[in-house]
């Protein structure tokens, strides 16, 4: 049996233009980034996750932190799926402040057994943003 997990901590996202990238979801969150370096841009949602932004090609080497230890290399190419979530009902209002900044909804889509609707969208990088209540997920 493996030991007990409480949820995901970080959803990363590699992108070409690290300037482009952080404006873009400075808009669709409303926020400022918590830690901005030329290779990285973190913004802290709500529950306490954190979205990554990485410069694509950037930790393509392993990345030395100073008295803690070494992060190993990763990196990431092609259009990735990550979903954000939203309040239940609150999907007009981010259908709203999606038109204002600019930001078409490439797809929505009604889940059955009243789970919601999901609105997906692209970002400059052609990843496929999702936003959704955490009711999708339900068990049955």
């Amino acid at each position: 049996m493996a030991p007990p997990l409480t949820g995901l901590l970080e959803t990363c996202l590699y992108v070409d233009d690290m300037e482009r990238a952080r404006a873009f979801y400075g808009r669709l969150l409303g926020q400022e980034p918590v830690l901005t370096e030329e290779r990285i841009t973190v913004f802290r949602l709500s529950d306490g996750t954190v979205l990554i932004l990485f410069r694509r090609g950037s930790t393509l080497e392993p990345v030395e932190v100073p008295g803690a230890g070494v992060i190993p290399p990763h990196d990431g190419s092609g259009p990735l799926h990550f979903a954000l979530a939203i309040p239940e009902g609150s999907e007009d209002l981010w259908c709203r402040h999606l038109g204002e900044i600019g930001v078409a909804v490439e797809s929505e889509v009604s889940w059955s057994k009243g789970r919601g609707r999901s609105l997906y969208f692209r970002d400059p990088d052609g990843h496929c943003g999702e936003l959704a209540s955490r009711r999708l997920w339900e068990r049955a």
